[in-house]
């Protein structure tokens, strides 16, 4: 006889961090805790466009260290007019 063991998702409930805009539309960056850590993602405001990773393990670095990432995400965004996961850096 082999054991099996369930693996169960514990995903809390997404939180909207900021907010910016670029030519292409409004964006919203979210957290979420999933299985103890701490996502950032970025979606379209609308129905229209891609969702984007930008951080998926932030449990141990705290909430100044999420500050200072949402902070230099949204001077990235500024600076280049898109969204910054998708830019490429020449």
């Amino acid at each position: 006889m082999t054991a099996t063991t369930q693996q169960t998702s514990r995903v809390g409930e997404r939180v909207e961090l900021a907010r910016y805009a670029i030519p292409a539309g409004e964006r919203i960056i979210y957290g979420q805790r999933v299985n103890g850590t701490v996502r950032v993602s970025d979606h379209p405001a609308g129905t229209e466009g891609r969702a984007v990773l930008i951080e998926r393990e932030l449990q141990h670095d705290g909430y100044k260290a999420l500050q200072a990432l949402i902070a230099d995400y949204l001077d990235q965004a500024r600076a280049h007019d898109e969204i910054p996961m998708l830019c490429t850096v020449l």
